[in-house]
C-alpha cells in the first residue's frame, strides 16, 4: 500500500479467499500524508511470493514530493526480473509501466466513475464495469502492448508475471467513501467533469457484488495464468514520466 487510504480490498480479499497469507506494508503513513518524502526500505525480492502495488495519491513523475518513487521503481523492476508475480493497480500499474521502460504523464481528461473496458485478453481481462479513478497515465514501450484499454488511456498490460492496471478492482464502496472524504466531494461534483460523489457511492453500493466476483476473478486468473507465464525478458531502464494521478 502507498499509503493509508489505499488498502488492499478486494483484492486483499481474493487473494486470502485463494488460501495466500496477506500482508500489507504503508510506504507513507498516515502522519505523513501531508509531507510524504519518507525514506522507505523495501524488502527483500525473494520475501513474497506475489506482490502488489496499490493505488496513491500522487503521482509517479513527481520525485520531488516522493524521492522514494525511483526505488520503488527500481524494486518493482527487480522482482520481475526474477520472475516474481507482480501486479500494479492504478498508481502501482503506472508505475509498473516506468519499471518496464514506459512513462507517465497527465490525462487529458480524468477517468472517474464505472466503465467498461475493450480488452485483447477477456480471458484475464474482462470487460467489467470497473472503478476508474485517476488524473494520469501510462504509455507502453515498444514490444509491450497493452491488453486492454479505454478511450482515454490503456487500462492493462503484461509483461511475463507482471500484470500492470489502470483501474481499481480492489474499491469497495466504503474505501470510495474514504477517497471523497480525503479529496472533498465538492471537488469532484464541480471540478471533476461534473461527477456526483453521491450518485458515484450509490452506484458502487449498486455494483458491489458484481465488483467483489471481478477481483475475485482477477486474483484467480492473475495465480494461474500470469504467474506462471514465462519469465521477462531483460528490462530496460524506465523513467517516471514528464508531468501527476491521484489514487
Amino acid at each position: 500500500m502507498q499509503d493509508h487510504f489505499s488498502p488492499s480490498g478486494l483484492i486483499g480479499d481474493g487473494f486470502a479467499a485463494a488460501g495466500w497469507d496477506v500482508s500489507e506494508m504503508v510506504v507513507v503513513p498516515a502522519e505523513r500524508f501531508q509531507r510524504p518524502d519518507v525514506t522507505v526500505t523495501f524488502p527483500a525480492v525473494s520475501a513474497y511470493d506475489a506482490v502488489v502495488f496499490f493505488g496513491a495519491a500522487w503521482s509517479v513523475y513527481d520525485t520531488a514530493a516522493i524521492p522514494w518513487i525511483s526505488d520503488e521503481i527500481g524494486y518493482a523492476r527487480s522482482l520481475i526480473s526474477v520472475g516474481v508475480p507482480t501486479m500494479g493497480i492504478c498508481f502501482g500499474g503506472q508505475m509498473l509501466a516506468a519499471a518496464v521502460g514506459g512513462s507517465v504523464s497527465r490525462a487529458p481528461i480524468p477517468e472517474i466513475g464505472w466503465l467498461s473496458v475493450a480488452s485483447d485478453e477477456p480471458a484475464l481481462i474482462d470487460s467489467g464495469p470497473w472503478l476508474s479513478w485517476h488524473f494520469d497515465r501510462f504509455l507502453l514501450p515498444a514490444g509491450v502492448p497493452a491488453v486492454a484499454r479505454t478511450a482515454l488511456a490503456n487500462q492493462a498490460f503484461v509483461y511475463g508475471r507482471c500484470l500492470g492496471l489502470q483501474f481499481h478492482p480492489e474499491v469497495t464502496d466504503r474505501v470510495l467513501e474514504s477517497w471523497l472524504a480525503a479529496t472533498g466531494s465538492e471537488r469532484v461534483t464541480e471540478t471533476e467533469e461534473g461527477i456526483s460523489a453521491l450518485a458515484l457511492i450509490e452506484q458502487s453500493r449498486t455494483l458491489a457484488d458484481g465488483a467483489a466476483a471481478r477481483a475475485h476473478g482477477l486474483v484467480r486468473r492473475f495465480v494461474l495464468d500470469v504467474a506462471r507465464r514465462p519469465a521477462a525478458p531483460p528490462l530496460v531502464a524506465g523513467n517516471a514520466g514528464s508531468r501527476g494521478s491521484r489514487r
